[in-house]
């Protein structure tokens, strides 16, 4: 725990069994309580590895349903188990877990709602090896999401997040997308009830074993980005309602 607060890490994982360890070894247990692995019907020895250096909560899907889906399944086992403050770690290695005590610490002590271990400050994300289009396309996607919706974040795409849980229980993420997309839904849930959102600077890896997305997947996620975006717009501009804003 850390200010009496109860941590979880969930791990979303596919085919993580070569970087899952390492990735489990470096969470400093002296304040996170919980993990929990929620594995998307992986095809290799995933769960085998899990069971092997103790993770206790361990959920499999019994088919692959999606990045988004895998997501939501950890977040809910995650606030089931009454946790306070919640990280979202990929368990492929690419963000170093290392991080996770500056981020507890600046929402346990109520300074941000959610917090974003973001690869673009500092330029963590060209020192780390992201091919250079994915890089353009960030910056891209993220200038026009600053626009659109009002905010200033470096940027929207980090799989390593911070989030009260408080905040999770007042957005209804359980209707967003399974799919990739699901990441940018609920940061703009998050931004369109005015959670305090901050971003510390995360070295990020890229290697054969860190999990990526091909370029046709990035261009679906590219436009899934600007239709979030727009709708955000619309909302708040009162011209058009949509679902993923809903009140629950």
């Amino acid at each position: 725990m850390f200010n009496s607060k109860k941590i979880i890490v969930i791990l979303p994982a596919y085919n993580a069994a070569k970087t899952l360890q390492k990735t489990y070894e470096e969470i400093p247990f002296e304040i996170v309580d919980e993990v929990i692995l929620t594995d998307d019907f992986s095809n290799d020895d995933t769960i085998q590895v899990a069971k092997k250096i103790g993770i206790q909560y361990i959920i499999q899907h019994n088919k692959n349903k999606g990045y988004g889906a895998n997501q939501k399944t950890c977040y809910k086992k995650a606030i089931e188990l009454n946790a306070d403050i919640i990280l979202m770690l990929h368990p492929d290695y690419q963000y170093t877990p290392k991080l996770i005590p500056a981020m507890v610490t600046l929402v346990a002590n109520d300074l941000y709602d959610v917090v974003l271990g973001s690869r673009i400050l500092s330029k963590g994300a060209l020192k780390g090896g992201m091919p250079f289009y994915k890089y353009v396309s960030n910056r891209i996607l993220t200038l026009i999401q600053n626009i659109l919706m009002n905010q200033k974040l470096s940027e929207y795409h980090t799989g390593f997040r911070c989030f009260n849980a408080k905040i999770l229980n007042k957005i209804d993420f359980s209707s967003n997308s399974d799919d990739f997309v699901f990441d940018n839904e609920i940061l703009a849930q998050c931004c369109f009830i005015n959670a305090r959102i901050g971003e510390i600077s995360c070295p990020a890896k890229y290697f054969e074993d860190a999990s990526s997305i091909d370029f046709k997947r990035s261009v679906t996620y590219g436009l899934g980005v600007l239709r979030v975006s727009f709708s955000y717009f619309f909302q708040k501009t009162s011209l058009i309602k949509f679902r993923l804003f809903k009140k629950i």
